[in-house]
């Protein structure tokens, strides 16, 4: 047995001399969460909440290596397909349930037997879970599979309360609505569209934390009432301000800016199944279409950086593949040569869950105007837009481009390829984030490789392989990889930016 024996994490900058009790923080975000079942959703929005809820078996710091959570320690069997986790004692779920191997098995049971948003994490990699005793549980593997601990720091990987599935378990969207985990908050009160607002758990495991007595998180869909809310002291965090205003809240001594890496690429996908986008012909043409470079000087104000590849340049697994580049000519002769010379065609887009979404969407529409195709864009309010593009329902299943971005919560590339590009996970089956409907042969086997190759050489080869084919297919138009921009008050210390797209504040004090 290779054994990996991991200290007892003590978060130093949350313990520093000095750290201060109380406080309600305010985060100020453009856009609601869809669920907060940790399991059934696909957003950061979601996901940034559920960090704050619950808690996994490992996690990552600011910089992605892991980190013990509520397993103190664990150990991996020689040949990959055995992890044994040590988990941590003493601590209760918010509901009273205690915490042990019973409840890691129930969670992980209950995500794998059902078709859950994130079910695709763990499905065809996890062949069971045992318990071994009260404290010790075993992941037994399908077979090895080398960023498993990375899928364990996801988010869908958080452990929801044994006792809240059973109550509730039957119907994961009433389920995503309770929030019981054994994180450093509690949810108080969700109002849709309006507030999520979290209360300090007085019972949390880790000594003397949390600082603050809670966290609300205020829907605010406007871009500049979040900016000015934050500068005249009426919320204390914003994840992404308008990129025109960075360098006015870079100027205001009250405030602190970070500008950070970021493993986000934004893209326009594109229906395949739906003509005349089957036409891979049409679907290049559109990448030409569009100068990447204006887009990240212009709208995103060198906030970003034109992409190349379905990967950030920053994400485990990444190779350029050249992409396409602006030539708005060779545009207009693949259109030709498909037939589609004065072609129309509808954008859905969110409005304020990304920075300057909407604005990127006109700009978008501007230059395919150029090249004689009309596009009607049509913004949605963020939860809506997810629920369409994770409809079950066929009827729902005919938009034909939609903006959308993706930052894979594991680090690694893998998941990237798999829930967006596999056909396993085209609607209904899988994760269904496959909203292209793309379906190559060739490249579900690369992917299949990748997850379970182990050969660092093979690795990069099936990397540089699939992203070559992906481009070239173009499902997307490959747009840009954004970096992470999170405005604060000074006043308040301890907050993590971490290159997933996660603003983290569970271990943030306010020092006045």
């Amino acid at each position: 047995m290779k054994k990996f024996l991991v200290l007892f994490f003590v978060v130093t900058v949350a313990l520093c001399f000095g750290a201060k009790y109380g406080g309600t923080l305010r985060f100020v975000m453009g856009a609601d969460a869809a669920s907060l079942l940790p399991a059934n959703q696909t957003d950061n929005i979601s996901a940034t909440v559920c960090r704050h809820v619950f808690e996994g078996l490992v996690e990552f710091d600011e910089k992605l290596n892991l980190m013990p959570a509520l397993a103190e320690n664990w150990e991996v069997s020689a040949d990959g397909t055995a992890y044994t986790f040590y988990l941590r004692k003493g601590v209760r779920f918010h509901d009273g349930t205690d915490f042990n191997a019973q409840a890691v098995k129930k969670y992980y049971d209950y995500v794998l037997n059902n078709n859950l948003r994130r079910t695709g994490l763990f499905k065809g990699i996890i062949k069971e879970i045992q318990v071994l005793d009260e404290y010790t549980v075993k992941f037994v593997l399908e077979k090895p599979f080398s960023p498993f601990l990375y899928r364990l720091a996801h988010e869908g990987a958080l452990i929801a309360s044994p006792k809240s599935i059973d109550e509730l378990g039957s119907d994961p969207g009433k389920l995503g609505r309770t929030a019981v985990g054994t994180g450093p908050f509690m949810l108080k009160e969700w109002k849709i569209g309006e507030r999520i607002e979290l209360v300090k758990n007085p019972n949390y495991w880790r000594q003397g934390q949390p600082y603050l007595d809670g966290i609300i998180f205020t829907i605010i869909p406007e871009d500049v009432t979040r900016v000015n809310q934050l500068r005249a002291g009426d919320a204390d965090v914003m994840f992404n301000p308008p990129p025109a205003l960075v360098p006015t809240l870079q100027k205001d001594d009250r405030l602190v800016v970070r500008v950070e890496p970021s493993l986000r690429v934004i893209y326009i996908g594109m229906n395949t199944r739906k003509a005349p986008l089957n036409d891979v012909r049409v679907r290049q043409a559109l990448n030409y279409a569009i100068d990447k470079s204006k887009l990240c000087s212009a709208i995103m104000k060198n906030l970003a950086i034109p992409s190349d590849s379905p990967l950030s340049r920053y994400t485990v697994g990444y190779v350029s593949t050249g992409g396409y580049p602006h030539d708005p000519q060779k545009a207009k002769q693949l259109l030709k040569e498909a037939g589609q010379e004065n072609l129309k065609l509808e954008l859905i887009t969110p409005k304020g869950r990304y920075l300057n979404d909407y604005e990127v969407a006109i700009a978008v529409q501007g230059m395919l105007k150029e090249i004689g195709v009309t596009v009607d864009v049509k913004p949605m309010e963020w939860a809506t837009y997810l629920s369409r593009l994770s409809s079950d329902n066929p009827d729902d299943w005919n938009y034909e481009l939609f903006l959308l971005g993706w930052a894979p919560s594991t680090g690694e590339g893998h998941w990237v390829l798999y829930p967006l590009f596999h056909s396993d996970n085209i609607k209904p089956n899988g994760t269904r984030d496959n909203n292209a409907m793309y379906s190559n042969p060739t490249v579900d086997d690369l992917i299949t490789k990748i997850g379970f190759e182990l050969d660092k050489n093979k690795l990069m080869q099936y990397y540089t392989q699939v992203q070559k084919l992906i481009v070239q297919d173009a499902p997307w138009i490959f747009l840009y990889n954004m970096a992470n921009v999170v405005a604060f008050r000074k006043e308040l210390k301890d907050v993590w930016v971490l290159p997933t797209e996660f603003v983290i504040v569970k271990y943030a004090w306010f020092d006045k």
